[in-house]
Formats: structure tokens, sequence, C-alpha cells
């Protein structure tokens, strides 16, 4: 990992055609893996980078409506300069389609099944944090918010903390469900050419955890995956804020977020979640 590998990706130059190409691109791929099911992603590129959003999302309130307690961004996002983007679904779209948007989007336990995860890599989590809102811009960058304001919405944003067997990783694995598949493909897109601006919120442990809050400025992996009509952000920190071990924190990272996918994919299909343990 060199020193230009650890910056912020700052100014990276955008081009609205490039990211509904990319979206195209991914529901072409979706179509020629699994022609009888919908919902499929890939995984995007990602180093490990300096995190650029200071603070997180606490919990407050009861059971899977708990809301997130920092302030949602107002003004400042609205105020958000970032590109205008506009994704079409392509002419062959599944006809499907909008009977699988009529659905009630995901939920927090469908998301997140299970607090003791074990992976096919045999390696085991915990899920120590879970919050969800329908203000979605409580728990992402607000250009991120600003971004998901061109649209028609998102419905719901859910987040979960999980952590190692050794206590040590923090990874935030947040899905971010819209009303319409472009809204979720323009999303997709500019996150994925910007993943370190277009990011969502990591959570903080809670006290009951035992664990350390990862220093601001820490480094991070980040990761994404889309399905029918969501999203799906992984942010991956060690709680100390370490900038090594880069290779095994990318495999938890993306283990978990894969994980987190699955279960997505299964219900936006309408199959029963897989669970892993």
């Amino acid at each position: 990992m060199t020193p230009d590998d650890q910056r912020p990706r700052y100014g990276l130059p955008y081009d609205p055609a490039a990211a509904a190409d990319a979206w195209t691109a991914e529901q072409d791929r979706i179509r020629r893996r699994r022609r009888t099911r919908l919902a499929v992603a890939a995984a995007t590129g990602g180093v490990l980078v300096a995190a650029v959003v200071a603070g997180a999302l606490t919990l407050t309130g009861g059971e899977d409506d708990r809301q997130a307690a920092a302030p949602a961004p107002t003004a400042t996002a609205t105020a958000v300069a970032v590109p205008s983007v506009s994704v079409t679904l392509p002419s062959d779209a599944p006809s499907s389609l909008p009977s699988l948007l009529a659905r009630p989007v995901v939920r927090p336990e469908q998301a997140f099944p299970e607090t003791a995860v074990r992976l096919p890599d045999g390696s085991r989590y915990e899920r120590v944090d879970l919050a969800t809102t329908t203000e979605c811009a409580r728990g992402t960058s607000p250009e991120l918010a600003a971004l998901i304001d061109q649209g028609k919405g998102c419905l719901r944003l859910t987040a979960a903390l999980f952590t190692d067997t050794d206590r040590r990783s923090q990874v935030t694995v947040t899905v971010v469900s819209f009303r319409r598949a472009e809204d979720a493909g323009s999303v997709f897109g500019l996150a994925s050419m910007d993943p370190v601006t277009y990011q969502t919120v990591s959570l903080d442990p809670p006290p009951e955890a035992n664990m350390p809050t990862v220093p601001p400025g820490s480094a991070g992996v980040f990761r994404r995956l889309m399905t029918v009509r969501s999203v799906v952000f992984a942010n991956g920190q060690w709680g100390d804020g370490a900038e090594t071990g880069e290779t095994e924190l990318t495999r938890q990272t993306e283990g978990l977020l894969q994980y987190v996918n699955d279960n997505v994919v299964a219900y936006e299909d309408g199959d029963d979640a897989p669970g892993t343990s």
C-alpha cells in the first residue's frame, strides 16, 4: 500500500454518462449471469483510504424502528453541489420489475437476521449494533444525501456494526433502499467512481460492546453491491485506526458485505433469507 493509496480521493472528475454506463453494464451482467433471478450485484473496487465522515450513527428509541440520533444534514446537504445524474432502465428490463418494486422494502430483521454470523470461509462475527431510519440523510455523507434527493427518494436506511472474534475490526454494513431501481443505479454508479465522497456513515460501537471508537480520519476499506432496489455499502476499519493489515480487513469487509447482500437479494427476489449460521 503506497502513501497515495491512503489519501482521501477528493475532487475526482465525474462523467454522468460514465455513471449511467456503469449502471447499465451492471444490469447487463445481472441478466447474463442470473436470468432466472433479477437481483444480483458485482463487487467494485476500493482501497484502504482515509475516511472523511466524522461522527457516527447512534441509537435511540426501541426495536426495529429506532432512529439515528445524529442530526440529519439539512441546509448543508441540500447546498452541496453534486453532478446531475439521470439513469434510465434498459428497454429489455425484466417484466417482473414493477411487481418486485411494489413489495415492501426490506426490513432490518430481513437484512440482518443474526447477531452471531458465520461466513462460508469459517470466519465468525458478532453484530454489536443495529440502527434503522426512514430519514436516510441521517446515515449518509452530505454529498450522498444530495444525490439521493435528485431522485424519488430513499425508503429506508439500515446499518449494522460487526466485529471479529478478536473484537479488533469494525465493519459497518448499510442497506439503502429506494423507491425506484433507477435511483439505486445512479447511487451505485457514482459511489463506485468516488467511494469516499459518496459514502454511508459508520456506526460507533455502543458502550456495552466494550470496544473503542475508531479515531476520526482513520483508514478504511469501502465496498458496495447493488440489488433490485437497494445499494449495500460496507465500511471496514480497525478499531485502533491502524493503516496496516489491508488484506485481512478487506477480506472481512467483503465477506460481511456479501453476507448481507445475499440476505437482501433473497428478500427482493421473493425467497427466504439464506442465513449462514
